[in-house]
């Protein structure tokens, strides 16, 4: 496994964005919160996401469940919760596994 060079923040995001299509900062932050506040409100009403070329991120409805608090290993019950995961869609998985 290779080691992690350089994270993608949205900073970086807003920069590149304004850098590609010569529009200000301040408008491509606009966009890129307005994108990232549609993905929040679909997740959380148990919508699915689906970028094609990209993947698809899925609400998942994790049970309530026993388990041990780690300090005291005293028994616990952990509450239901959502949780959200990521599958990769093939072109992605392709393009990441070029040589």
């Amino acid at each position: 496994m290779t080691a992690r060079t350089d994270t993608l923040t949205k900073e970086k995001l807003i920069k590149r964005l304004a850098e590609a299509t010569d529009k200000p900062i301040p408008l491509c932050g606009d966009i890129v919160d307005r994108i990232l506040t549609e993905m929040k409100e679909s997740l959380r009403n148990g919508n699915d996401i689906l970028i094609s070329g990209f993947g698809k991120f899925l609400v998942m409805e994790k049970h309530t469940r026993k388990g041990r608090n780690p300090q005291t290993k005293a028994a616990m019950e952990l509450a239901s919760r959502k949780v959200v995961t990521f599958r990769t869609s093939s072109k992605l998985r392709e393009y990441l596994n070029e040589e």
